[in-house]
């Protein structure tokens, strides 16, 4: 299991002090910077951070003992992905610099500055602080670090999709999030497991404040299984045109251009994979369905939504915002959209969704509003908000 990985990667044999330390600390982030960075067939400089062109043999999936011997399902998509992307409203920088040969994928090359800015290699491998969302219950826990402003659905499904607006969020400071996604989750509380995918700004994970593409799993609830993107091995990116962790552009501004990317993961009814796509053709890759014990068999509730981290610094909420920053009764143009939203039945058919309740940890932080509109925007909601306001402290 990945959990196996991370722990050889931070297991330290006897406890150190000092420089002793310090040098046990270089050398395991040097280890694991070597494990992650494969030997590049091109690398590509891009303003957002390096691309590294890696060949299918040194696939990161190969590095999970479940998948040593893994086939990867690279059918048609690969081939079709320089196409795809050439259509798509999603633009990715680096490929103005340079595009990955065939039987390659591109992957952002992590760096040493990356992992300190987190400040441990444990912090950096971790949804930090862990994440405390009550994920299947009813009534979740007060007291957040996380905050969300968020629809939930439960039921049984193979897949979901939305199409995302998507905004530049402020961030009070660089140790906080704002992202806006889609959760997958089956399995009982302690044992959760969730496939997630959206947007987020993190300037200590990124180095920036630009909201980036990212993915997130895990098959323990945070606990020792999961990571962002491709940290760790799980998720198989197939398309040699689209990285993760790459910036979304164009963002929407207030009151002018809205813009929004189709994102959707559904399970493939041939292989049971676990199958990402944007922008309705960009095929970027999949979750093996061995990778999970409860997910394998389906889900049992999707959640779609925004989430901040709130540090609470001198006792303050933050004035980090969700979305665009403001709150879900403004409506187009100022608040934040997730729009279309569906589900992948256990037939394998797209559905519009039936039902559905917001959740919100506190509506004067961040709230959300749903709605219907039958010619376009089917089923959608408003969500998001500014933070620490009069209401809000």
């Amino acid at each position: 299991m990945v959990a196996s990985f991370v722990l050889s990667i931070l297991n330290i044999a006897a406890i150190v002090t000092g420089e002793e330390f310090s040098n046990i600390h270089d050398t395991e982030i040097d280890r694991f910077l070597k494990k992650i960075n494969k030997p590049a067939l091109k690398s590509i400089k891009s303003p957002n951070g390096d691309i590294i062109c890696v060949h299918m043999k040194n696939h990161p999936i190969y590095d999970h003992p479940l998948f040593k011997n893994h086939t990867i399902q690279l059918e048609r998509w690969n081939n079709e992905s320089s196409k795809a992307l050439k259509k798509s409203i999603v633009t990715q920088m680096w490929t103005i610099y340079g595009e990955c040969p065939n039987n390659s994928i591109p992957i952002r090359r992590t760096k040493k500055e990356d992992i300190l800015r987190t400040g441990s290699l444990e912090k950096y491998l971790k949804k930090y602080p862990n994440n405390i969302l009550r994920l299947n219950q009813a009534n979740p826990i007060d007291n957040y670090t996380h905050e969300y402003a968020i629809l939930r659905l439960n039921g049984n499904f193979h897949g979901a999709q939305a199409v995302i607006n998507v905004w530049k969020p402020y961030l009070q400071t660089p140790r906080e999030f704002s992202l806006t996604q889609t959760w997958l989750l089956a399995g009982p509380y302690g044992e959760t497991n969730t496939i997630e995918f959206g947007w987020q700004a993190y300037p200590q994970r990124y180095g920036d404040d630009n909201p980036r593409l990212f993915i997130y799993w895990t098959a323990d609830m945070y606990n020792q299984t999961g990571c962002y993107n491709l940290e760790c091995p799980g998720f198989v990116p197939v398309n040699r045109a689209f990285a993760l962790g790459e910036p979304v552009t164009p963002v929407s501004t207030m009151n002018g251009q809205q813009y929004h990317i189709p994102m959707a993961v559904w399970k493939d009814p041939r292989s049971g994979n676990w199958w990402l796509k944007v922008d309705n053709h960009i095929f970027v890759g999949y979750w093996p369905s061995t990778l999970f014990n409860h997910l394998r068999n389906g889900v049992t509730e999707i959640q779609w939504g925004g989430e901040i981290i709130n540090l609470k610094e001198n006792s303050q909420h933050t004035t980090t915002t969700m979305g665009s920053g403001h709150f879900a009764r403004e409506g187009y143009g100022r608040a934040s959209y997730f729009r279309n939203l569906q589900i992948f039945d256990e037939n394998g058919i797209w559905k519009p969704i039936n039902g559905g309740y917001p959740h919100m940890t506190n509506k004067n932080c961040y709230d959300i509003k749903t709605g219907y509109e039958k010619i376009i925007w089917g089923n959608y909601f408003y969500y998001g908000g500014p933070g620490r306001n009069q209401l809000c402290i």
